[in-house]
């Protein structure tokens, strides 16, 4: 055996270690995010920043708009259930109330009553020939 372990008689390569290659992106984030480019006093990427904030803003201000409207079709909604329960029970009440039954025992009381002769029906024929 040979020095450092090595079966086969070859010395092994010490490795490098040598600085990874970066970036533009990987620079100018490093800077932004560490506060370096605040101190070195260019403000170079500064109206980018703005204009990331402000689309920011627009989003976040979107999505609180989007959850109220949701949030107002879903009371309406329910509001509109609650009046179609509301038509319908009204709506049973008052054909029972206007049952011929129901309103003949109602006019009982004020001395009306139902009439039990079949209704006549009354033509009258024109002398002149009109077909009328």
């Amino acid at each position: 055996m040979t020095e450092r372990g090595n079966i086969a008689g070859k010395p092994k390569k010490p490795k490098k270690r040598g600085r990874l290659k970066t970036t533009k992106f990987g620079d100018a984030a490093r800077n932004i995010l560490g506060g370096e480019m605040l101190s070195m006093g260019t403000f170079k990427f500064f109206p980018f920043l703005v204009y990331i904030a402000f689309l920011a803003f627009i989003y976040i201000a979107n999505n609180y708009y989007a959850e109220s409207k949701i949030r107002n079709i879903n009371n309406l909604r329910k509001e509109l259930k609650e009046i179609n329960f509301e038509y319908i029970t009204t709506k049973s009440k008052l054909e029972d109330l206007s049952k011929q039954s129901k309103l003949s025992k109602k006019l009982e009381k004020t001395g009306l009553s139902e009439s039990t002769e079949p209704v006549k029906t009354i033509r009258i024929k024109n002398d002149k020939g009109s077909s009328d």
